[in-house]
């Protein structure tokens, strides 16, 4: 998905960026920085909040 697919999902059902950090121990700004492309999301908690939100598939380890 792209950012401003998430974004028009949220619209859609109702929901904020607020509640969504809240629901998953992250805070509004960090989701917001995934979203707006100020953090890529290439590690740690941005990686993780960049995969919640759908903007990366989650990577799979190998054995």
């Amino acid at each position: 998905m792209t950012p401003e697919q998430v974004k028009a999902k949220f619209r859609r059902e109702g929901k904020t960026f607020t509640q969504f950090a809240a629901e998953h121990g992250y805070t509004r700004n960090a989701v917001y920085r995934v979203l707006n492309g100020f953090d890529k999301g290439n590690y740690g908690k941005a990686h993780e909040i960049a995969v919640k939100l759908g903007l990366k598939a989650e990577q799979q380890h190998a054995a």
